[in-house]
């Protein structure tokens, strides 16, 4: 099964030819690629599957669909994301 997420990019990293950012999932930060996506913007959400954001999405649809994350997570603690280690 694949799963594609959305997270906000909170920070582009400084080399622009290599197209890498931060995104934001739930206090998550992970480094991904923006190759798929070079118009993403720090807070714009995009759509992430296996560390490349693979399109953007519009905020409110994001958010909705986070929400529905933390409503099957509070209905399924094994749900729950696991804790990342911060970078």
């Amino acid at each position: 099964m694949c799963l594609a997420l959305p997270a906000r990019v909170a920070e582009l990293l400084p080399d622009p030819s290599a197209m890498m950012a931060i995104v934001d999932l739930g206090g998550v930060r992970k480094e991904i690629s923006l190759a798929l996506t070079p118009e993403a913007r720090v807070g714009d959400y995009v759509i992430v599957h296996v560390g490349h954001a693979i399109g953007r999405l519009d905020t409110e649809e994001a958010e909705r669909t986070l929400a529905l994350f933390a409503e099957m997570a509070a209905l399924d603690p094994a749900m729950a994301p696991a804790e990342e280690t911060p970078r």
